[in-house]
Protein backbone atom coordinates (compact mmCIF):
# COMPACT_ATOMS: atom_id res chain seq x y z
CA UNK A 1 0.00 0.00 0.00
CA UNK A 2 1.19 2.96 -0.93
CA UNK A 3 2.34 6.00 1.76
CA UNK A 4 -0.74 8.57 0.08
CA UNK A 5 -3.11 5.54 0.10
CA UNK A 6 -2.53 4.88 4.13
CA UNK A 7 -2.23 8.76 5.09
CA UNK A 8 -6.12 9.03 3.62
CA UNK A 9 -7.23 7.28 7.00
CA UNK A 10 -6.44 7.79 10.34
CA UNK A 11 -4.70 5.16 11.83
CA UNK A 12 -7.01 5.33 15.45
CA UNK A 13 -9.72 5.10 12.43
CA UNK A 14 -8.12 1.63 10.80
CA UNK A 15 -8.56 0.57 14.28
CA UNK A 16 -12.17 0.88 14.87
CA UNK A 17 -12.49 -0.67 11.45
CA UNK A 18 -10.27 -3.94 12.82
CA UNK A 19 -12.64 -4.14 15.61
CA UNK A 20 -15.67 -3.77 13.47
CA UNK A 21 -14.46 -6.73 11.54
CA UNK A 22 -13.63 -8.57 14.21
CA UNK A 23 -16.72 -8.23 15.74
CA UNK A 24 -18.55 -9.08 12.68
CA UNK A 25 -16.50 -12.05 12.32
CA UNK A 26 -17.07 -13.44 15.66
CA UNK A 27 -20.98 -12.70 14.88
CA UNK A 28 -21.02 -15.21 11.73
CA UNK A 29 -19.78 -18.27 13.94
CA UNK A 30 -21.30 -17.20 17.16
CA UNK A 31 -18.28 -17.48 19.07
CA UNK A 32 -13.66 -16.31 18.15
CA UNK A 33 -11.27 -14.94 20.03
CA UNK A 34 -12.15 -11.63 19.88
CA UNK A 35 -11.41 -10.03 23.37
CA UNK A 36 -7.41 -10.74 21.90
CA UNK A 37 -8.72 -9.15 18.35
CA UNK A 38 -10.14 -6.12 19.97
CA UNK A 39 -6.82 -6.11 22.11
CA UNK A 40 -4.21 -6.32 19.64
CA UNK A 41 -6.31 -3.77 16.84
CA UNK A 42 -4.10 -0.56 17.17
CA UNK A 43 -1.49 -2.74 17.19
CA UNK A 44 -2.07 -4.06 14.27
CA UNK A 45 -3.27 -0.60 12.42
CA UNK A 46 -0.19 0.93 13.07
CA UNK A 47 1.45 -2.24 11.93
CA UNK A 48 -0.72 -2.65 8.50
CA UNK A 49 -0.63 0.72 7.84
CA UNK A 50 2.10 2.76 9.44
CA UNK A 51 5.18 0.34 8.92
CA UNK A 52 4.18 -2.42 6.71
CA UNK A 53 5.92 -2.48 3.31
CA UNK A 54 3.66 -4.40 1.33
CA UNK A 55 1.06 -4.43 -1.83
CA UNK A 56 -2.32 -5.40 -1.37
CA UNK A 57 -2.81 -6.96 -4.72
CA UNK A 58 0.28 -8.61 -4.58
CA UNK A 59 0.86 -10.72 -1.25
CA UNK A 60 3.23 -13.21 -2.01
CA UNK A 61 5.29 -9.45 -3.28
CA UNK A 62 9.12 -10.67 -2.79
CA UNK A 63 9.55 -6.82 -1.24
CA UNK A 64 6.95 -7.33 1.33
CA UNK A 65 8.02 -7.18 4.68
CA UNK A 66 6.55 -10.65 6.45
CA UNK A 67 4.11 -10.55 9.30
CA UNK A 68 3.97 -13.47 11.10
CA UNK A 69 0.97 -14.77 13.17
CA UNK A 70 2.74 -17.31 15.70
CA UNK A 71 -0.70 -17.04 17.84
CA UNK A 72 -2.67 -19.12 15.08
CA UNK A 73 -6.00 -18.58 17.49
CA UNK A 74 -5.58 -14.49 16.44
CA UNK A 75 -6.29 -15.39 13.39
CA UNK A 76 -9.19 -13.10 13.26
CA UNK A 77 -7.90 -10.38 14.21
CA UNK A 78 -5.42 -11.13 11.43
CA UNK A 79 -8.42 -11.57 8.97
CA UNK A 80 -9.79 -8.40 10.10
CA UNK A 81 -6.37 -6.31 9.22
CA UNK A 82 -5.93 -7.87 5.94
CA UNK A 83 -9.68 -7.30 5.28
CA UNK A 84 -9.26 -3.46 5.88
CA UNK A 85 -5.82 -3.70 3.98
CA UNK A 86 -7.42 -4.67 0.97
CA UNK A 87 -5.64 -7.56 1.06
CA UNK A 88 -9.02 -10.29 1.68
CA UNK A 89 -12.40 -8.81 0.39
CA UNK A 90 -14.60 -7.15 2.42
CA UNK A 91 -17.25 -10.00 1.31
CA UNK A 92 -15.41 -13.07 2.40
CA UNK A 93 -16.15 -11.91 6.03
CA UNK A 94 -19.17 -13.47 6.06
CA UNK A 95 -17.65 -16.69 5.52
CA UNK A 96 -15.15 -17.07 8.31
CA UNK A 97 -14.65 -20.46 10.14
CA UNK A 98 -17.30 -21.95 7.55
CA UNK A 99 -16.77 -24.93 5.17
CA UNK A 100 -14.28 -24.19 2.01
CA UNK A 101 -13.50 -20.96 3.78
CA UNK A 102 -10.36 -19.22 3.40
CA UNK A 103 -10.75 -18.14 6.94
CA UNK A 104 -10.91 -20.76 8.91
CA UNK A 105 -10.41 -20.02 12.49
CA UNK A 106 -6.48 -20.81 12.90
CA UNK A 107 -4.25 -18.99 10.43
CA UNK A 108 -3.15 -21.45 7.76
CA UNK A 109 -0.16 -20.73 5.38
CA UNK A 110 -0.86 -21.25 1.60
CA UNK A 111 -4.67 -20.99 2.28
CA UNK A 112 -5.29 -17.12 2.87
CA UNK A 113 -3.56 -14.65 1.34
CA UNK A 114 -1.38 -12.60 3.86
CA UNK A 115 -0.93 -15.15 6.19
CA UNK A 116 2.95 -16.32 6.10
CA UNK A 117 2.67 -19.35 8.43
CA UNK A 118 0.31 -21.59 9.91
CA UNK A 119 -0.07 -20.52 13.77
CA UNK A 120 -1.28 -22.48 16.57
CA UNK A 121 1.20 -24.63 17.99
CA UNK A 122 2.87 -22.07 20.25
CA UNK A 123 6.58 -21.21 20.17
CA UNK A 124 6.96 -21.98 16.51
CA UNK A 125 6.72 -18.75 15.43
CA UNK A 126 9.72 -17.30 16.06
CA UNK A 127 11.82 -19.89 15.11
CA UNK A 128 10.50 -19.71 11.63
CA UNK A 129 10.88 -15.76 12.29
CA UNK A 130 14.46 -16.19 12.65
CA UNK A 131 15.25 -18.72 9.63
CA UNK A 132 13.07 -16.40 7.60
CA UNK A 133 15.23 -13.31 8.50
CA UNK A 134 18.53 -15.41 7.35
CA UNK A 135 17.10 -16.09 4.23
CA UNK A 136 16.62 -12.91 3.57
CA UNK A 137 20.05 -11.19 4.73
CA UNK A 138 21.47 -14.07 1.95
CA UNK A 139 19.67 -12.54 -0.48
CA UNK A 140 20.24 -8.98 0.42
CA UNK A 141 16.94 -8.06 0.77
CA UNK A 142 15.75 -5.04 3.20
CA UNK A 143 12.29 -6.58 4.34
CA UNK A 144 11.93 -6.67 8.23
CA UNK A 145 10.03 -9.73 9.34
CA UNK A 146 7.70 -8.97 12.10
CA UNK A 147 6.49 -11.81 14.76
CA UNK A 148 3.10 -11.16 16.48
CA UNK A 149 3.65 -13.69 19.95
CA UNK A 150 1.82 -13.31 23.27
CA UNK A 151 2.87 -13.71 26.91
CA UNK A 152 1.50 -16.76 27.46
CA UNK A 153 3.67 -18.35 24.51
CA UNK A 154 6.97 -17.05 26.54
CA UNK A 155 6.58 -20.45 28.57
CA UNK A 156 7.85 -22.21 25.79
CA UNK A 157 11.67 -22.72 25.30
CA UNK A 158 11.58 -22.59 22.26
CA UNK A 159 10.66 -19.29 22.35
CA UNK A 160 13.66 -18.62 24.08
CA UNK A 161 16.07 -20.86 21.83
CA UNK A 162 14.78 -18.45 18.80
CA UNK A 163 15.71 -15.42 20.65
CA UNK A 164 19.39 -16.42 21.47
CA UNK A 165 19.57 -17.28 17.99
CA UNK A 166 18.31 -14.21 16.57
CA UNK A 167 20.88 -12.33 19.00
CA UNK A 168 23.73 -15.03 17.74
CA UNK A 169 23.11 -13.92 14.46
CA UNK A 170 22.43 -10.57 15.05
CA UNK A 171 18.86 -10.12 12.88
CA UNK A 172 18.36 -6.44 12.75
CA UNK A 173 15.68 -7.32 10.14
CA UNK A 174 13.55 -8.64 12.82
CA UNK A 175 11.23 -6.69 14.87
CA UNK A 176 9.00 -9.37 17.87
CA UNK A 177 5.55 -8.26 18.98
CA UNK A 178 4.64 -9.24 22.15
CA UNK A 179 0.98 -9.27 23.26
CA UNK A 180 0.90 -9.10 27.23
CA UNK A 181 -2.57 -9.44 27.67
CA UNK A 182 -2.22 -11.52 30.95
CA UNK A 183 -3.95 -13.69 29.86
CA UNK A 184 -3.62 -18.01 28.68
CA UNK A 185 -6.02 -21.11 28.37
CA UNK A 186 -4.93 -22.05 31.94
CA UNK A 187 -5.70 -18.65 33.83
CA UNK A 188 -3.62 -15.59 34.40
CA UNK A 189 -0.34 -15.67 32.32
CA UNK A 190 1.44 -13.77 35.28
CA UNK A 191 -0.01 -16.99 37.73
CA UNK A 192 0.80 -20.00 35.28
CA UNK A 193 4.54 -18.95 35.32
CA UNK A 194 5.95 -15.02 35.83
CA UNK A 195 7.94 -13.46 33.33
CA UNK A 196 8.62 -9.95 34.52
CA UNK A 197 10.76 -8.13 34.25
CA UNK A 198 10.18 -8.52 30.67
CA UNK A 199 12.21 -6.16 28.68
CA UNK A 200 15.37 -7.05 31.23
CA UNK A 201 14.78 -10.39 30.40
CA UNK A 202 14.87 -9.86 26.40
CA UNK A 203 17.58 -7.58 26.42
CA UNK A 204 19.28 -10.06 28.59
CA UNK A 205 19.13 -12.18 25.76
CA UNK A 206 20.51 -9.96 23.55
CA UNK A 207 17.31 -7.93 21.75
CA UNK A 208 17.08 -4.25 22.40
CA UNK A 209 13.64 -4.01 24.24
CA UNK A 210 11.53 -1.12 24.09
CA UNK A 211 7.48 -1.47 26.47
CA UNK A 212 4.53 0.23 25.18
CA UNK A 213 0.73 0.54 25.93
CA UNK A 214 -0.37 -1.58 22.99
CA UNK A 215 -3.66 0.32 23.11
CA UNK A 216 -2.07 3.95 22.28
CA UNK A 217 -1.52 4.73 18.61
CA UNK A 218 1.33 7.45 19.10
CA UNK A 219 3.20 5.09 21.47
CA UNK A 220 3.18 2.30 19.16
CA UNK A 221 4.19 4.63 16.03
CA UNK A 222 7.22 5.87 18.15
CA UNK A 223 8.15 2.49 19.08
CA UNK A 224 7.62 1.16 15.73
CA UNK A 225 9.53 3.90 14.32
CA UNK A 226 12.41 3.30 16.61
CA UNK A 227 12.19 -0.23 16.12
CA UNK A 228 12.86 0.02 12.18
CA UNK A 229 15.85 2.94 12.47
CA UNK A 230 17.51 1.71 15.11
CA UNK A 231 20.85 1.51 13.99
CA UNK A 232 22.32 -1.60 16.09
CA UNK A 233 23.18 -5.01 14.67
CA UNK A 234 20.96 -6.83 17.03
CA UNK A 235 16.89 -8.17 16.71
CA UNK A 236 14.43 -5.74 18.33
CA UNK A 237 11.58 -6.57 20.26
CA UNK A 238 8.25 -3.92 21.23
CA UNK A 239 6.61 -5.53 24.22
CA UNK A 240 2.70 -3.95 24.25
CA UNK A 241 0.40 -4.36 27.37
CA UNK A 242 -3.02 -4.70 25.98
CA UNK A 243 -6.42 -4.43 27.31
CA UNK A 244 -8.65 -7.84 25.88
CA UNK A 245 -12.17 -6.55 24.82
CA UNK A 246 -11.09 -2.77 24.45
CA UNK A 247 -13.58 -0.10 22.51
CA UNK A 248 -16.32 -2.66 23.89
CA UNK A 249 -16.66 -1.35 27.63
CA UNK A 250 -19.11 -3.93 28.54
CA UNK A 251 -16.14 -6.80 27.33
CA UNK A 252 -13.33 -4.69 28.42
CA UNK A 253 -14.90 -4.86 31.85
CA UNK A 254 -16.03 -8.57 32.11
CA UNK A 255 -14.13 -11.34 33.50
CA UNK A 256 -11.05 -11.85 31.92
CA UNK A 257 -10.45 -15.38 30.52
CA UNK A 258 -8.80 -16.95 27.35
CA UNK A 259 -11.95 -17.27 25.79
CA UNK A 260 -14.15 -14.24 26.14
CA UNK A 261 -17.76 -15.48 26.09
CA UNK A 262 -20.24 -13.15 24.30
CA UNK A 263 -23.83 -14.24 24.19
CA UNK A 264 -25.90 -14.44 21.12
CA UNK A 265 -27.87 -11.36 21.52
CA UNK A 266 -24.44 -9.67 22.69
CA UNK A 267 -23.16 -9.36 19.46
CA UNK A 268 -25.12 -6.51 17.72
CA UNK A 269 -24.57 -4.65 21.69
CA UNK A 270 -21.05 -5.34 20.94
CA UNK A 271 -21.26 -3.31 17.40
CA UNK A 272 -23.50 -0.40 18.88
CA UNK A 273 -20.81 -0.07 22.06
CA UNK A 274 -17.97 -0.07 19.36
CA UNK A 275 -19.53 2.66 17.08
CA UNK A 276 -20.63 4.70 20.15
CA UNK A 277 -17.14 4.98 21.30
CA UNK A 278 -15.95 5.63 17.68
CA UNK A 279 -18.65 9.33 17.55
CA UNK A 280 -17.89 9.74 21.58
Amino acid sequence: MTDAARSNTSLAERAYRIRRNALRMGEVQGQGYVGQALGVADMLAVAYFHALRYRAADPAWDGRDRFLLSVGHYAIALYAALIEAGIIPEDELESYGSDDSRLPMSGMTGHTPGVEISGGSLGQGLGVAVGMCLGLKRKASDAFVYNLLSDGELNEGSTWEAAMSAAHWRLDNLIALVDVNNQQADGASSGVLGFEPLAARWEAFGWHAQRVDGNDIPALVAAFNTARSLDEPKPRVLICDTLMGRGVPFLETRDKAHFIRVDADEWTKALHALDAGRTA
